[in-house]
């Protein structure tokens, strides 16, 4: 381990702040956050809108030396041209109309602390000159003032602008992305996650269940997972959400399939459906009755419950090293948000689960034996759902009868 992160586990940093994902850059997102918290280095976040930059200085500011400090996030595009100055720098009185009092602004209100400066790649470029002058000396002028001001504050800047191409076009300063970017983190985009979005998606389809009193939550079929993981989502994190909250309150189908994410606007690019359909994998007609489907669609099932399994166990392990004792997780505790964060990934449990056991699916991929196969797989079902069949068999996306009918077949006991 770093000696920058002894004492950290990611399990339990993202069980505190609420990120689901698995994704290997997401997870060196949050190592690097971690391993420069403790120093008092620039951070310069770059990533697309919607990524969920927002998370990365308030981890970063929690575990350094200045956490019983203010933290304070700006965004800088939301604050007009005319006035940012002021906001940012402060003002003495009489320096402007309405300026009827002397104002400290942001650096000094956080000083000490930590600044988070989103979309700095809107900052007019006097106010680009002014920043400078802090990173370089600690020191400001208030707007209408004459006599500097000491400030001593931990940057950390974003943006989701190319900040290399609005430096070659005059529109950002190179000395000034030089001071900002000691170190340098890059937010992958929702559609390089691969599996993290089925994770989002049973995530937010039961938190909005929950929110509106909705029955039953959203499930995708296999297919239309797929679809979702090949989508290009170019809002990332806050398109997905909004989507899915509005198929959980306008579908009267709680089964989405690759025809309803299309009425949503929702298919695979080009390249990912040729691909598909040379292979096979996207189709919507399967051969049904042939062993080959039956055991993809078994594999498929298996590797759902298993992530389910996953972010239990994550919750799980969270609890124990904070000292809790875990004794029934349908009814979640709330997890603590960013104060900035909006769009943040939260997570909690699947409402039928009972334990964190991940030993029960190590070895069905090996096993072609599709009789067992699928009599454990019902097994499974039936423990998870508290051996209530409508709901195992949803899960199973079988018929009640038809599980009935298996369940006496292979003699299970319920």
């Amino acid at each position: 381990m770093h000696p920058l992160m002894a004492g950290y586990d990611l399990t339990q940093i993202k069980a505190r702040y609420g990120i689901i994902g698995r994704d290997a850059r997401l997870d060196q997102v949050l190592d690097t956050a971690l391993q420069v918290a403790k120093t008092n280095l620039a951070v310069f976040i770059q990533g697309e809108s919607g990524t969920g930059k927002e998370i990365v200085p308030r981890i970063i500011h929690d575990h350094s030396l200045r956490k019983t400090k203010r933290y304070i996030a700006i965004n800088c595009g939301s604050i007009p041209e005319g006035t940012i100055d002021s906001e940012l720098f402060g003002h003495v009185k009489g320096s402007f109309t309405g300026a009827i009092s002397d104002h400290d602004g942001y650096f000094g209100a956080a000083n000490g602390g930590t600044l988070f400066l989103d979309e700095v790649g809107e900052l007019p470029l006097s106010t680009q000159v002014r920043l400078l002058r802090v990173l370089e000396t600690g020191e400001y002028i208030p707007v209408g003032g004459s006599e500097p001001k000491k400030t001593d504050v931990r940057i950390v800047a974003a943006t989701n602008v190319q900040i290399e191409k609005a430096i070659r076009e005059g529109k950002f300063r190179e000395d000034l992305y030089y001071r900002l970017c000691t170190i340098r983190v890059k937010m992958p985009p929702l559609r390089e996650r691969g599996e993290d979005v089925l994770l989002l998606f049973k995530k937010f389809a039961m938190d909005t269940a929950q929110q509106y009193s909705i029955p039953e939550p959203l499930r995708l079929t296999p297919e239309a997972g797929r679809v979702m993981m090949s989508y290009k989502w170019p809002g990332n994190i806050r398109q997905f959400k909004n989507v899915v909250e509005q198929m959980s309150i306008l579908c009267e189908e709680r089964v989405i399939t690759p025809e309803i994410l299309a009425q949503y606007e929702i298919t695979p690019s080009q390249e990912t459906t040729d691909l598909a359909l040379r292979d096979g994998s996207l189709s919507t007609q399967p051969s049904d009755g042939t062993v080959e489907h039956t055991l993809k669609m078994m594999q498929l099932m298996i590797h759902s419950l298993k992530m389910d399994v996953e972010m239990l166990k994550q919750r799980v392990d969270a609890a124990e090293q904070s000292g809790h004792i875990v004794h029934q997780l349908s009814a979640p505790t709330p997890q603590p948000r960013s104060e900035y964060s909006e769009y943040s990934e939260y997570s909690e449990p699947s409402e039928y689960a009972e334990s964190s056991d991940t030993s029960d699916f190590a070895d069905d991929e090996e096993d072609l034996n599709l009789e067992k196969m699928e009599r454990r797989m019902i097994e499974k079902a039936l423990r998870r759902s508290r051996n209530r069949r409508k709901v195992a068999a949803d899960d199973l996306g079988i018929s009640e009868r038809t599980l009935y009918r298996k369940i006496k077949d292979y003699g299970i006991e319920e």
